[in-house]
């Protein structure tokens, strides 16, 4: 049967959650309304949890859209027990040492039980280190998503995709002119989507696993405040700590934006 032509009023989407059975929380950030009222570009931008679990089934849909580069934010030892390699799939690592379980255990160390209010400092601690101390990486992310003539899709990643991650994607977001409280919205859906490993962490309370393996507001409202306090602003903030100038955000603009 010939198939129908579409109808110029649907208002079907691509699905920003992809079914891959090796990693529960890839999804895309197309579709969002951006500057000018343009929307991102659906299957250009994709976020993930870690990629060293990917089926061969998960690796043929990895080609299938397109992907070409792989953005890594893991730390060393994180990478290490858990590497990749794709087919035709260049590798980015862009180190960023996790923080909080060594931060966790030093809290232990003196003798107290860690509760879930200790566990959202925590998260809230270690997402204004992105913002000062980790901002080389996130400029280089930028210097990535820029590379080439020609824009090809890219996913970036930690390991479960939620927190380095997760800033990673509010200020790709942001920089495209994506209101704020929808990309509060694209950083919620990990609660939705990620499914936990199995035994990570058992020794800790569950009140406190349930902190440290999701996201809140709490926690990227922590870095965003230091950016608005200590930078003036998510503008001045790319500018003049991540170097992404005017020329630099308008060509963002034009590859990631629908025109």
């Amino acid at each position: 049967m010939p198939q129908q032509p579409a109808s110029t009023h649907s208002t079907a989407s691509p699905t920003r959650s992809l079914p891959f059975a090796g990693a529960s929380n890839f999804r895309d950030l197309g579709g969002y309304i951006g500057r000018d009222g343009r929307a991102v570009k659906w299957r250009h931008l994709f976020r993930s949890d870690h990629l060293a679990a990917l089926t061969p089934q998960d690796q043929a849909l990895l080609a299938q859209l397109g992907v070409t580069r792989a953005i890594d934010f893991r730390g060393k030892a994180e990478s290490a027990a858990y590497a990749y390699a794709l087919p035709g799939v260049a590798y980015h690592p862009l180190v960023i040492e996790p923080t909080v379980v060594q931060r966790a255990l030093e809290l232990q160390r003196t003798g107290r039980q860690l509760t879930a209010q200790d566990a959202v400092v925590l998260m809230q601690d270690t997402y204004r280190g992105f913002v000062h101390d980790n901002a080389p990486r996130f400029a280089e992310l930028f210097q990535l998503l820029l590379a080439g003539n020609q824009p090809t899709p890219v996913v970036f990643h930690c390991t479960a995709g939620k927190d380095r991650t997760g800033f990673a994607a509010a200020l790709i977001l942001l920089s495209l002119g994506v209101p704020r409280d929808v990309v509060m919205q694209d950083y919620l859906l990990t609660n939705t989507l990620y499914r936990r490993p199995e035994g990570m962490g058992s020794h800790a309370p569950e009140e406190v696993l349930s902190v440290l393996w999701r996201v809140q507001e709490e926690f990227l409202d922590a870095a965003l405040h230091m950016v608005d306090n200590d930078f003036g602003g998510v503008q001045a903030y790319l500018v003049d700590v991540l170097g992404v100038d005017a020329a630099a955000q308008e060509a963002l603009v034009g590859r990631y934006l629908q025109k």
